[in-house]
């Protein structure tokens, strides 16, 4: 079978620049221009102050009758318990150390869907259309946080707080800055255009920025003692759940953008919130660690295979 030239161009131009803000942010590393002190207090930035901006712009400004996608929302939230709960049945069945399994969960069901999705559905169709991507954000990303609270407090042996976890989920800068600004576009309440130009203007450097910083912030730990456990979970994130979920959607009908949508959930690598999240909750954050960094390297292929196969189909 032949590809169409043009399919490989598009696929080219989603991948390619994400790839090159990132190595931006290596030789930031390799260079030295920031130690690891002014760079975890640059991502504190990124994380709490543009971020949330980005969210609250982002929803302020969307149109709900485009942008709410019932059947979208139901379709990724089933697909997501299934590989959640299968990816918990299977770990617990083949892997015997606590530490891990909680690290190997989360890093096969929890991807990095806001650094690198929100960029390729960018990249894609363009920064006027993401609003549904946006949407799904503001769904999908409590739902992480919070599996990953009780996956990694239970195999840690902790007790499970409801309020504390719900209070935790609220306090995500991202969740906080959605739930502003769906008021303000319920309400109806007006934003001066002197202020919501800034905010369009941190709304739209976020991501590049975010994508820099990522870059930067790699760190490659040593793969001898759970080697195996880090091929199964970079497997299963860039080929074995995209593969099926990805297929599903496009037998079910799904198309363009939310399709692109659903590829930037469902085949991204590795949040790097999970190694953060490891280190905090005495998990295995060497394992948590390099799944990020192998699965951020791989999907620059995976990622490019995937757009090329879909685009090939007709779907995207």
């Amino acid at each position: 079978m032949s590809i169409d030239f043009s399919n490989l161009v598009v696929a080219f131009q989603a991948v390619v620049p994400m790839f090159c803000l990132m190595f931006i942010g290596v030789l930031i590393k390799v260079f030295d221009f920031l130690n690891p002190a002014e760079l975890k207090r640059v991502n504190r930035t990124v994380f709490t102050i543009f971020f949330s901006i980005m969210m609250f712009y982002n929803l302020y400004t969307t149109n709900l009758g485009e942008t709410f996608r019932p059947r979208l929302i139901v379709f990724a939230l089933g697909a997501l318990a299934t590989v959640y709960v299968l990816a918990f049945a299977v770990v617990c069945l083949t892997e015997k150390s606590p530490k891990r399994r909680g690290a190997m969960i989360q890093a096969i069901y929890r991807s990095n869907f806001v650094l690198m999705g929100l960029p390729l559905a960018a990249n894609l169709f363009g920064d006027s259309e993401i609003a549904v991507t946006t949407m799904m954000v503001a769904i999908v990303v409590p739902i992480y946080n919070a599996l990953a609270v009780i996956t990694l407090e239970i195999f840690r042996g902790g007790r499970l707080n409801l309020p504390h976890l719900v209070l935790d989920v609220l306090k995500n800068p991202m969740i906080l800055g959605a739930l502003v600004g769906a008021v303000f576009f319920a309400l109806g309440i007006p934003v001066p255009k002197p202020i919501l130009r800034p905010l369009a203007q941190i709304a739209a450097a976020t991501t590049p920025i975010a994508l820099i910083i990522l870059g930067a912030s790699f760190r490659l730990g040593s793969t001898k003692e759970h080697l195996k456990q880090l091929i199964a979970c970079v497997f299963s994130r860039l080929i074995l759940i995209p593969g099926v979920v990805l297929n599903v959607a496009a037998q079910m009908g799904f198309r363009g953008m939310e399709f692109a949508t659903l590829i930037s959930i469902f085949a991204t690598p590795c949040a790097v919130a999970g190694f953060v999240m490891a280190q905090q909750m005495d998990s295995d954050a060497d394992l948590a660690g390099n799944c990020v960094v192998f699965t951020s390297a791989l999907s620059c292929v995976t990622i490019f295979f995937w757009i090329v196969l879909f685009k090939e189909m007709g779907v995207l």
